[in-house]
């Protein structure tokens, strides 16, 4: 990884000059320097994986201190920037997604200024939010939700009020859970390539799944601790897919059947999913509850 001519997989890791230079090199926008900024997020990926093992490990040796575990953790960052120079795919994947956003900003006139790719890695799945209708047709705003929920609600009305008729849920807490699931459109889960999985409700792939497949970054909640791993979730070919099969879990699964009893109030939908083990995220009831009132202001 050469950066200005130095190599940063050769230096220190914890040298913040050279992630200084990384940084300044990086919004130029070259294909470098987003290259040099992606394979710096992967070590640093590497390095919580590296940290999630050694802590699993029994720490209580004759040998063990503050002092070995500092200089293992220093060993231990080292490591995996030199692994990541290597690869393990997620940099590739960052390039492409960053290297379309970029061509597209500079494509349209007055655009503002790209953000720092530095940053920008960070987000895993970034990838483009649903697409927005031309302005003559585009329904009649209320004026009371932004324009990025309503663009949402009118774009995926229909597969959700099916998907309503079909489980006695009401349509706008189903779009709820898709916006909180998603970031209104902006994360949805897409493939290596890009292309998009039409997985609006975070479904993972079990054993029994026999469609396809993507295999991404997400954040689970152990012990109440936010941890990184790599999980497969299912794709579909369009989103009336998603919320079909969304509305087939909810029906066909025994640890739904308090959600679709109690799928009328907004309260009771959140609580139950929560309940149920839908999310590990400790607050995902609470959080579910606040996206579905703003759907209502749609």
């Amino acid at each position: 990884m050469s950066i200005g001519g130095a190599d940063l997989t050769s230096k220190f890791a914890l040298d913040v000059q050279g992630v200084n230079q990384l940084r300044l090199e990086a919004k130029q926008s070259s294909p470098e320097a987003l290259k040099a900024a992606a394979q710096q997020f992967e070590a640093v990926f590497m390095n919580m994986l590296m940290k999630s093992m050694r802590e699993a490990s029994p720490q209580d040796g004759m040998f063990d201190s503050e002092q070995t575990r500092m200089y293992t953790s220093m060993l231990d960052q080292q490591l995996t920037q030199k692994l990541a120079s290597r690869g393990i795919g997620l940099a590739d994947v960052m390039v492409r997604q960053l290297s379309s956003t970029l061509a597209a900003q500079s494509a349209g006139e007055g655009a503002t200024p790209a953000a720092d790719p530095a940053v920008q890695a960070f987000p895993l799945n970034e990838p483009a939010a649903l697409p927005v209708q031309p302005a003559a047709a585009a329904p009649a705003r209320s004026g009371a939700a932004p324009a990025h929920v309503e663009t949402f609600v009118q774009r995926l009305l229909p597969h959700a009020q099916a998907a309503s008729a079909a489980t006695g849920i009401p349509a706008r807490f189903m779009l709820g859970q898709a916006a909180l699931e998603t970031g209104w459109g902006r994360t949805e889960i897409r493939g290596p390539g890009g292309e998009n999985s039409h997985n609006l409700f975070g479904i993972k792939a079990g054993a029994d799944w026999k469609g396809r497949t993507v295999d991404i970054v997400t954040t689970e909640y152990v012990n109440g601790r936010p941890q990184k791993q790599v999980d497969t979730f299912r794709a579909y070919d369009s989103y009336a897919d998603s919320f079909r099969d969304y509305a087939n879990l909810l029906r066909g699964n025994a640890r739904y059947q308090n959600v679709i009893a109690q799928g009328q109030d907004a309260a009771g939908f959140a609580q139950g999913l929560q309940r149920a083990g839908y999310a590990t995220d400790p607050a995902y009831a609470s959080k579910l509850m606040g996206v579905i009132r703003l759907v209502g202001t749609a």
